[in-house]
């Protein structure tokens, strides 16, 4: 499967996978994040739920503070 994740090709060989498995596979283990696909926010209560398919374009950010 191809897809876009941060504005960056990439390719797997499962055909869809959820938000949870993408989290384990690139090891983002960051608790602060947003996961977008396709433009669509996903919830946290949603990433065992959510696709993600061929030819998406996903946008998992991490938000960081400080000061």
């Amino acid at each position: 499967m191809k897809i876009t994740l941060n504005n960056r090709p990439e390719e797997f060989v499962q055909g869809e996978i959820t938000v949870s498995e993408m989290l384990r596979i690139k090891r983002f283990t960051y608790r602060m994040r947003l996961v977008k696909i396709n433009g669509k926010l996903i919830k946290k209560d949603e990433y065992d739920k959510a696709i993600i398919r061929e030819g998406d374009n996903v946008q998992m950010l991490y938000l960081m503070s400080g000061g």
